[in-house]
């Protein structure tokens, strides 16, 4: 994949981990804003797309098995 990928996967993730974030913000839920925290910074230590895919739906995985 080249950057425009990189790019498009990196803020349809970030706008998803601002969700998670906001929602754990408000609900006082630390494992969704722990989340959207890690949604919205990973893009910038990861580089490659598939890495980005695979660690983002890890993350929004997590989130889906572990309520609290």
């Amino acid at each position: 994949m080249n950057n425009s990928a990189l790019m498009i996967w990196s803020v349809l993730f970030g706008a998803i981990g601002m969700g998670f974030f906001a929602y754990g913000s408000r609900q006082k839920a630390i494992v969704p804003w722990m989340v959207g925290t890690g949604l919205m910074i990973d893009p910038w230590f990861i580089t490659n797309a598939y890495l980005l895919v695979a660690a983002d739906v890890l993350l929004i995985g997590l989130a889906w098995f572990i309520q609290i």
